[in-house]
């Protein structure tokens, strides 16, 4: 398995692949200093500097492995992450320099997905209690109560926040099958963003409120499995203008969490060969 990391510029409509390695890494993040990407691979995170591609280790402290949730504050100053320790995935907060890592999830199952863009709250996809449905939540950054933002109807995942804070998109199966949902940060209004028969995973609105991109599975797949034939769709936040821009041999660990270049210039992708 050959793993593509490759980035999609907005302006030219082109992909550069700029670092291929012969196993599996996933989900990058784009780090907002704009010099080095977040990849996870064999249970670690890597720094990927955008100067000199390669994977450079980063450590956690933390016994266990970590998963391809993961992803930095606005500011650049923190990492937050999810780690299996054999509970499930717990969620981590620490310097993105290095150091010391905190857990921050009140209980495990819990996968981290974004940073509200003041940097005050995490958003992510969490199971509490006997249920096995997987909902939206937050949480302060510094710690303290989660709020529920969905009510177990049907899987919802991959939340991330709009430009200014104001809304959030996830995807939910409620109707059916994944789609692309929209709510207020509050968890009220929330509807779907449009409805196609593909199967629609991880929406990301990029930093400068212009687009939004999404991961597009066949229909008829079933949760979001590695190695298929998928395609990024590009469209306008509000869901309309939607292009098929890229088509691959991805899917798990193409874009799980947040992808965009700081300026809404570019974003970070990563598809997979034999």
């Amino acid at each position: 398995m050959k793993s593509h990391l490759a980035i999609w510029d907005i302006a030219s409509g082109t992909a550069q692949t700029i670092l291929t390695v012969d196993h599996r890494i996933e989900a990058p993040n784009w780090h907002p200093s704009g010099t080095y990407l977040m990849v996870n691979g064999d249970g670690r995170l890597f720094r990927v500097p955008l100067a000199a591609p390669r994977l450079e280790p980063f450590e956690t402290g933390i016994d266990g492995r970590c998963n391809n949730d993961h992803g930095f504050s606005p500011d650049g100053a923190l990492l937050a992450f999810s780690f299996h320790r054999g509970q499930g995935a717990e969620m981590f907060v620490m310097p993105a320099r290095g150091g010391t890592a905190r857990l921050i999830s009140p209980e495990p199952r819990t996968w981290f997905h974004g940073w509200s863009p003041d940097g005050a709250t995490l958003v992510y996809a969490a199971a509490r209690g006997e249920s096995r449905t997987v909902d939206i939540f937050t949480l302060p950054a510094t710690g303290g109560s989660e709020t529920r933002l969905t009510q177990g109807e049907g899987h919802s995942d991959g939340p991330d926040y709009s430009h200014d804070g104001q809304r959030m998109y996830w995807n939910c199966d409620r109707d059916g099958h994944a789609q692309i949902w929209v709510m207020a940060a509050d968890g009220s209004d929330q509807r779907p963003l449009f409805s196609d028969d593909h199967v629609n995973w991880f929406p990301h609105p990029s930093p400068c409120g212009r687009h939004l991109i999404y991961l597009a599975y066949p229909p008829g797949t079933e949760g979001h499995p590695a190695d298929l034939a998928v395609a990024i769709v590009l469209c306008r936040p509000d869901g309309s203008d939607r292009q098929r821009i890229v088509e691959f041999t991805g899917g798990q660990g193409t874009m799980n969490v947040p992808n965009w270049a700081p300026d809404g210039s570019a974003f970070a992708f990563i598809h997979y060969s034999a």
